[in-house]
């Protein structure tokens, strides 16, 4: 389907892409992976068409049907939901109108081979017409509609007063019912609740279309892709399996690679060593020589990057009261919406509550009530003592003073504490070396959120009211979260669709519906049990080291030397001369065995190079059975270096011995 060779994409000096190659076969669910700004969305747009390489090319197949879903909100007018997601570009009515010429011609056909030529002809337009949905589209939409959580009464309102993560439904929806081979989507969950976010789940493992996912969900990850591709400074490395399979063979790459690193590095080592020790004897010149070009000629590994380690201390928190907030009997209305009618809710210190629902039942009005951000109608609030609250929203990613450095925007919170302390916590939240001096107007918007929730913690609140912190977040900085909420040990209600993060930090679970609120204990899993008939789950689904060389044995040549004093006569000169020749002809045989062995090292250690780098390409370990005579191969190699290492080492001290006595 798509096919990228060799492409590189720059921008400015940043390498973004250096020479990778990619294959998109049909059939194929791919999971984009890497951090912010590596560069997926570049891939995106060079598997579109929409950015040209640098270097390289981009192979699309003939007559290919792209459906894409950008990160970035759509701005859409002029049709009503239903409409948007009927509308199919020229697409369907291409197809109809080709059907109507076909059945014309058929009509008038005479020939035998005309008449089965149009009749396979119409069959092909009659496949791609059902494929887009002309018989059925408007029921089909419907069902899109629903799944994705639109009610009946939103299908014909006009999609310019959507809201935009509503747009960004519709959009989907439309772009799901068009048919295309292959679809590309870019961060598609962050605008949907966790009911839709199932129901698509299941819609793509279904669906025959190949599939290419940008996402930092792991769990959506797990169950709808069956490969993952990885972008990694500028290159890129492809991995059998969903998400957690990749996680288990990234690690074994890494451990592979970070042991052929080290097995190089002990190789330059002892090279060098004897470059050093050997560099100022004449003797020996040739063979550092030929060392020195050993070195020249290796190609240096690198060790394989290391994650975020992160460990993150957040401040004490003050005991509150065993209530900390209580709702009795409230009313709650937007005109003529009534969200809750007599509504009692309890929340308890240590609590770790997570609200789940859909989209518009009532979670971040629930999560409002708490924090007093909004007036019910009726009804009292009561916040018990020594309570101190903290709130995360998107609306507080606007509070941030676009002006201030990140260091200044967490110092205007953090009291006295010294700056090398506020660094140290930025730096838990991937704010390294000179990111603390950006502005804030330049940031990110996983930048942002992850300074808001540094600002936030750092001020000790004994109380965390979160409404879908994940939103804008790497993998990596989802960890850092997670860590972070995970020791935290006041009390704590989240809003979020990540059920990796519920299953962490959750203790209850709020089933917010119909202006009722049901508290269940434990994380997603457990109200995945206790509740599976009200929300149903979507379908789915070293080299060893070389033993160390025995001691060498004494050397087996004899030797001779010639002791003289005075002038010598002719008679000696002519004595010491045959000495001379009968020693070379005598050494002779051991400096071809010395050279021999030299020739053998440097064989052996080009072949151990060789595994080396084969070993570090993510598709050896991929198959087991490669990857396994890949190990064993490695193990002689080194083996063998080491041993035919030794014996040169020997034999070159011998010859070194008898040389000396000359």
């Amino acid at each position: 389907m798509i096919t990228l060779h060799n492409v590189s994409k720059y921008f400015g000096k940043q390498d973004v892409l250096r020479g990778v190659s990619l294959h998109i076969g049909p059939g194929q669910r791919l999971g984009l992976v890497g951090p912010n700004g590596a560069g997926k969305s570049t891939l995106l747009g060079l598997m579109l068409g929409q950015v040209e390489p640098d270097a390289g090319q981009v192979f699309r197949a003939k007559a290919l049907r792209l459906g894409y879903l950008p990160q970035e909100l759509l701005h859409l007018s002029g049709h009503t939901v239903l409409e948007l997601a009927m509308e199919t570009g020229d697409q369907l009515g291409a197809v109809e109108q080709e059907l109507v010429e076909v059945n014309q011609e058929l009509s008038q056909a005479q020939e035998e081979q005309a008449l089965t030529e149009l009749l396979e002809r119409q069959g092909r337009l009659q496949s791609v017409f059902e494929q887009l949905g002309g018989y059925d589209l408007e029921a089909r939409a419907s069902r899109v509609l629903h799944g994705l959580g639109f009610a009946q009464a939103q299908f014909h309102c006009d999609v310019a007063t959507l809201s935009g993560g509503w747009l960004m439904r519709a959009a989907l929806a439309r772009l799901l019912l068009s048919a295309p081979d292959l679809i590309l989507l870019d961060e598609p969950t962050n605008h949907l609740d966790l009911e839709s976010l199932l129901w698509l789940e299941g819609y793509l493992v279904q669906n025959p279309a190949s599939l290419v996912l940008v996402s930092h969900d792991r769990v959506f990850l797990d169950k709808v892709v069956n490969r993952i591709v990885e972008l990694e400074d500028g290159q890129l490395f492809t991995y059998g399996g969903n998400y957690s399979q990749f996680e288990e063979q990234r690690q074994r790459r890494r451990q592979a690679q970070q042991a052929a690193y080290e097995s190089q590095q002990e190789r330059i080592k002892q090279i060098q060593l004897f470059v050093d020790k050997n560099r100022t004897r004449k003797d020996r010149a040739k063979q550092v020589q030929g060392r020195l070009k050993m070195l020249e000629k290796m190609e240096r590994l690198k060790p394989p990057p290391q994650d975020q380690a992160i460990h993150l201390e957040l401040p004490a928190v003050d005991r509150s009261a065993k209530v900390v907030v209580e709702l009795l009997d409230l009313d709650l209305s937007y005109g003529d919406n009534r969200v809750y009618r007599g509504l009692n809710f309890q929340l308890l210190r240590g609590d770790r509550l997570a609200l789940l629902g859909r989209n518009g039942a009532g979670k971040s009005s629930l999560l409002r009530l708490l924090a007093g951000l909004v007036r019910p109608q009726g009804g009292r609030r009561l916040v018990g003592g020594r309570v101190k609250m903290g709130v995360f929203s998107q609306h507080a990613l606007q509070d941030l003073n676009p002006d201030n450095d990140v260091l200044s925007e967490l110092g205007s919170v953090a009291g006295l504490m010294a700056q090398s302390q506020a660094r140290t916590l930025l730096g838990a939240f991937l704010f390294h070396g000179d990111d603390v001096f950006k502005k804030v107007k330049v940031l990110s918007g996983g930048e942002r959120s992850r300074l808001v929730l540094a600002k936030l913690l750092i001020q000790a609140p004994n109380l965390l009211l979160l409404d879908e912190p994940t939103n804008h977040l790497d993998i990596a900085s989802r960890k850092v979260l997670e860590t972070a909420l995970k020791d935290y040990q006041g009390t704590l209600v989240l809003i979020s669709h990540d059920r990796h993060l519920i299953n962490v930090v959750a203790n209850k679970v709020a089933y917010v519906e119909h202006g009722l609120v049901t508290l269940l204990p434990g994380n997603y899993d457990d109200f995945q049990r206790l509740w599976r008939q009200r929300l149903p789950e979507s379908d789915a689904e070293a080299a060893t080291p070389a033993p160390p060389a025995a001691p060498a044995p004494a050397p087996s040549w004899a030797s001779e030397g010639l002791q003289t004093s005075g002038p010598k006569s002719a008679a000696q000169k002519r004595a010491e001369a045959q000495a001379r020749q009968e020693r070379y002809q005598r050494l002779k045989p051991l400096r071809d065995k010395v050279q021999a062995v030299e020739a053998q090292v440097e064989a052996a250690a080009a072949e151990l190079d060789g595994l080396v780098q084969e070993m570090v390409d993510p598709a050896a370990f991929a198959d087991g059975q490669r990857w396994s005579r890949l190990t064993k191969a490695h193990a002689q190699a080194q083996e063998r270096v080491a041993k035919l290492t030794a014996k040169w080492e020997k034999m070159a001290l011998e010859l070194e011995a008898l040389e000396s006595e000359a």
